[in-house]
């Protein structure tokens, strides 16, 4: 999975056979899902994703191109006629970089020399050179990439002005974030937490931050909150706080972290975390929490939600209607 609608394959097989199978799945996607989608072939990811665009652009193709079925005098046209923007993983600021120095296509960059690109920007630009040559070096991978990092943050509907409401805004926050990790199976070595002010009012720009590393990687929702009120001295009263978040770091995979129990942190093994899980699953997520956190009722700095599109895709409850 490369993103929330994107992913690669890895395929083998001639063009012919390669382009009925990407119209088949255009086919079964369309028929599970009502939703179109385009597949393109080629021998690296960056080239699919050219082969992507041009299957968006040539209606003929039938949303379905593979770089294979042109000609070399073909594709050096389709290069060319590329601008190095459009590639992926290229933005506009190294879009400007590389037309400084006479790359504007492309066929420019895959021609470049491939060292002195990556002297001039990284390993990564070396890398989309190769790929642009058919020579893959981004590798396939079997399982999503681990995440480096967890955030839960929010913007206040009130400023947040109290030491006491901010304990209240972490340890909800780090709750959540706590049951972020085990739904992916994940621990945390290291809990910021941060609080600022608006750069848009008066009065000076104020934000309060701190980081601590845990003694032990850890998933539990009380030693992630103490963690994250540490940064509650930093907090000024009266000062106008909008915004607020938790992020987790040094994330490790659960059955890969193993503390003897003379280091098990304190609350790990009454299994908080997954008690607080199995409630919340069945009764909402305001119906318990811990400390500050499970106060009853939604908090005045609580996000507004009253204009919150309808999710249709994930909730059956927000399922659209059709009258006919």
């Amino acid at each position: 999975m490369y993103s929330i609608d994107e992913s690669f394959i890895g395929l083998h097989g001639t063009v012919a056979e390669l382009t009925a199978i990407g119209h088949e799945i255009r086919i079964e996607v369309l028929r599970c899902t009502g939703i179109p989608v385009r597949v393109g072939i080629a021998p690296s990811k960056t080239q699919a994703k050219l082969a992507s665009r041009g299957a968006k652009a040539d209606l003929s193709l039938g949303g379905v191109c593979h770089l294979g079925a042109y000609s070399p005098g073909w594709l050096e046209r389709i290069l060319a006629g590329t601008k190095t923007t459009d590639l992926w993983g290229i933005a506009g600021r190294t879009g400007k970089r590389l037309a400084a120095m006479s790359i504007f296509t492309a066929k420019d960059l895959r021609d470049a020399d491939a060292k002195w690109i990556r002297k001039k920007f990284s390993i990564v630009m070396e890398r989309t050179v190769f790929e642009l040559r058919g020579i893959p070096c981004i590798p396939l991978e079997e399982q999503p990439p681990q995440k480096d990092q967890l955030m839960f943050s929010r913007s206040f509907s009130q400023p947040v002005t109290t030491r006491e409401s901010m304990q209240q805004v972490l340890s909800i926050y780090a709750q959540r974030a706590s049951s972020r990790l085990r739904e992916h199976a994940l621990v945390a070595g290291v809990v910021s937490a941060w609080a600022s002010t608006s750069r848009f009012r008066e009065g000076e720009f104020h934000t309060a931050h701190v980081a601590v590393g845990m003694p032990t990687e850890t998933d539990d929702p009380v030693g992630l909150a103490k963690a994250a009120f540490t940064v509650l001295p930093k907090i000024r009263p009266g000062s106008d706080y909008v915004r607020a978040g938790v992020v987790l770091t040094g994330l490790r995979t659960k059955t890969n972290v193993t503390p003897l129990a003379l280091f098990e942190p304190e609350y790990e093994g009454r299994r908080i975390g997954e008690t607080l899980d199995a409630i919340t699953q069945k009764l909402g997520p305001r119906a318990i929490g811990i400390g500050r956190g499970g106060l009853r009722g939604a908090p005045v700095w609580t996000m507004k939600r009253e204009m919150l599109s309808r999710r249709a895709t994930t909730h059956w409850d927000e399922m659209c209607e059709a009258k006919a």
